[in-house]
């Protein structure tokens, strides 16, 4: 049995710095988190008032906006 979880965790965290960096440390920890909320209702609240020809008409603005690239 696992005695103390916080020596475990810090372990953890220790062994995936030295492993992956702290930058690839810290990217793998992120895909571990649930996060919150409920993406699928959030997501059809977002696009609910938005028609595909409200969508393409943003998108050809912001297009236009953008200075071209060669």
């Amino acid at each position: 049995m696992i005695g103390n979880l916080s020596v475990i965790r810090n372990e953890g965290y220790r062994a995936l710095k030295q492993e992956l960096g702290a930058a690839g440390a810290v990217v793998f920890i992120r895909q571990l988190e649930n996060g919150s909320g409920n993406y699928t209702e959030e997501r059809q609240a977002m696009l609910d008032n938005n028609s595909v020809d409200t969508i393409a008409e943003r998108i050809k603005k912001r297009n236009d906006q953008q200075p071209r690239q060669a």
